[in-house]
């Protein structure tokens, strides 16, 4: 607990790794943070994939960081996949057509996305 004059505020630390219940080749979506102008996510897949011709198309801008497990993402403009290990990160422009090929089905696959204007 943080303490100035007579005003107090409570600090809470959370943390990126703690499980969510996903179902079995499913995904789960938690919002840290929103504001006007931007979201952040927490991305917990398990064996997800896109279902088959479906591509995400979104109003916003993504930053998109893999913290743990792996995944392969498509890009409808480009002809190869790109294969993600935790650390790494991709820039999405808004309407930049995507979608999710594979995440590992052994282990959760834990994402942290930055939707901004």
């Amino acid at each position: 607990m943080i303490q100035g004059g007579s005003c107090q505020q409570i600090i809470c630390c959370y943390s990126c790794f703690i499980k969510m219940l996903c179902r079995s080749s499913g995904i789960k979506v938690e919002t840290i943070l929103k504001r006007e102008t931007f979201r952040i996510e927490r991305i917990v897949s398990h064996g997800h994939c896109s279902p088959e011709g479906f591509w995400y198309d979104q109003d916003e801008h993504e930053w998109v960081i893999l913290l743990k497990g792996s995944a392969v993402i498509r890009f409808e403009d480009q002809a190869e996949n790109i294969t993600m290990s935790p650390g790494e990160y991709i820039h999405i422009e808004k309407h930049q057509r995507h979608r999710v090929v594979w995440t590992d089905p052994e282990q959760d696959t834990i994402w942290l996305a930055v939707h901004y204007q």
